[in-house]
């Protein structure tokens, strides 16, 4: 029999048990609760989809099937479509990347590609001027705690209104544009409901320029003033914006916490501009790699696709091409940020789709985004040290809290990033209810309101 001296009251142990439950909950009540966010949402969207990669399309498969002629439907036939059309309001339909193939897609993609047919240095002038101005707004003395996806998102705001109207954005044009393009994201992220007040502001300050003949981009008949506006507010002001700050979040705040990578780059930004570049250029294509842009892309078969000899897809089959999984397969199948890995590992050997498959509607900024991503980085360099010592995943719903430290400032010692990572651990706790929540409002929400589904009802297209 235990001595009494040693045995521990009932309430002491409960304590110590709650005690332990409370300071662990940051380790794993976040990912206990995204699993519980997946599967409401497969339980209100259905288990719709074929993975690919996955049991009936392997990786070596991944970007054949994706380049595959039949494996061009967009949104028509795909209950999930539903749900992004939900996130991507106001006007969906003209959204580039869920146009249905056709002369309209065509149209669409012609005049995208017209407005982002910047040569090199120009994109880069115009990408370092923004940045530079964005970051004469911060403190100009002492570390500044930001988060990068805040910092960025006017600097695109800036880049994508002077490529569409050829002007300096002005202040209010600036606001309204951040506005949207975080209301989007923010809701993508399940981080926020929607606010189609805050995107609405954007589309009447659209309609306006294009009724009063002053926006040099607009499409031809027979699409409306109303269609062009949605269509420059989808491609240009909400994914452009939103993608080029998710990019460059994700790249500024991997050399934040690689000092080895962030050291390199300084001393490489010190030397010739081709070796810099060159540089540069791996350590975006590691972040990409690392941190993907696109998670899961869906697309609807409108012809049997043959996989191998003993798999056929057959048509209207749903198709959810996943990025990271793709990713994480073939030579560079790790998780490690190593931008030297580059240095011997062709690109065209790795599984690596950072801007999507070419043959298959590939992200239409891939010529220009790297360009500017360096313009910017070398600027940010050039005036601060970046510290963070914070969670760094592919969602990314912190915003990227990093700590800016200008030349000649002292770096932040450890007990300072050990209050930053476990104030962000405690954040995803907050975060994960709130993404729980939310997104489970949100789904049912899409669900009821079938905006694809609808449309395609109602208009026969």
């Amino acid at each position: 029999m235990t001595p009494p001296a040693v045995q521990m009251p009932l309430a002491v142990l409960i304590a110590v048990v709650l005690l332990v439950v409370v300071w662990t909950l940051p380790r794993w009540l976040p990912p206990a609760v995204i699993g519980l966010r997946q599967w409401v949402f497969a339980r209100v969207n259905g288990t719709e989809g074929i993975a690919v990669p996955g049991p009936l399309v392997g990786a070596e498969h991944f970007e054949r099937v994706y380049a595959d002629p039949a494996a061009d439907g967009r949104s028509r036939g795909a209950g999930l479509s539903d749900l992004f059309w939900y996130w991507l309001s106001p006007g969906p339909q003209m959204h580039q990347e869920h146009l249905e193939p056709g002369e309209r897609y065509r149209t669409v993609a012609r005049t995208t590609r017209q407005v982002l047919a910047v040569p090199h240095q120009r994109s880069a002038e115009l990408a370092a001027s923004a940045t530079g101005r964005m970051l004469d707004r911060l403190p100009a003395e002492g570390v500044a705690r930001v988060r990068l996806r805040d910092v960025m998102m006017p600097v695109w705001a800036e880049v994508y209104y002077e490529l569409v109207f050829g002007e300096a954005c002005p202040p209010d044009a600036r606001a309204l544009i951040v506005a949207n393009a975080d209301d989007v994201v923010t809701a993508l992220k399940c981080c926020g409901l929607r606010h189609l007040d805050r995107r609405a502001r954007l589309t009447r300050y659209l309609r306006g320029r294009i009724d009063a003949g002053t926006a040099p981009v607009v499409l031809p008949a027979p699409f409306t003033a109303e269609e062009t506006a949605w269509y420059l507010q989808g491609a240009f002001f909400n994914t452009a914006v939103v993608q080029m700050s998710e990019a460059m979040a994700h790249l500024l705040l991997a050399i934040a916490q690689h000092r080895p990578t962030q050291q390199a780059l300084r001393e490489a930004l010190a030397g010739p501009a081709e070796q810099a570049d060159r540089m540069l250029d791996r350590v975006i294509d590691e972040t990409l790699r690392v941190h993907p842009l696109f998670g899961v892309a869906h697309r609807i078969t409108s012809a049997p696709i043959e996989v191998d000899a003993t798999t056929t897809l057959p048509a209207g089959s749903v198709l959810l091409f996943n990025y990271l999984a793709y990713q994480r397969t073939g030579p560079a199948a790790d998780g490690e940020f190593d931008p030297d890995r580059w240095l011997e590992l062709p690109r065209r050997e790795a599984h690596f789709v950072p801007f999507g498959v070419t043959a298959n509607r590939a992200c239409p900024a891939r010529g220009v985004a790297p360009v500017m991503m360096r313009a910017v980085t070398h600027e940010v360099l050039r005036r601060y040290a970046l510290v963070s010592s914070v969670r760094h995943d592919r969602s990314l719903p912190s915003r990227g809290p990093c700590l800016l430290v200008p030349a000649g400032a002292r770096r932040p010692g450890p007990v300072r990033l050990w209050l930053m990572r476990t104030a962000d651990r405690w954040a995803d706790v907050r975060r994960s209810v709130v993404q729980l929540v939310l997104g489970s409002v949100m789904v049912i929400d899409a669900r009821r309101q079938r905006l694809c589904a609808s449309y395609f009802e109602q208009t026969g297209r």
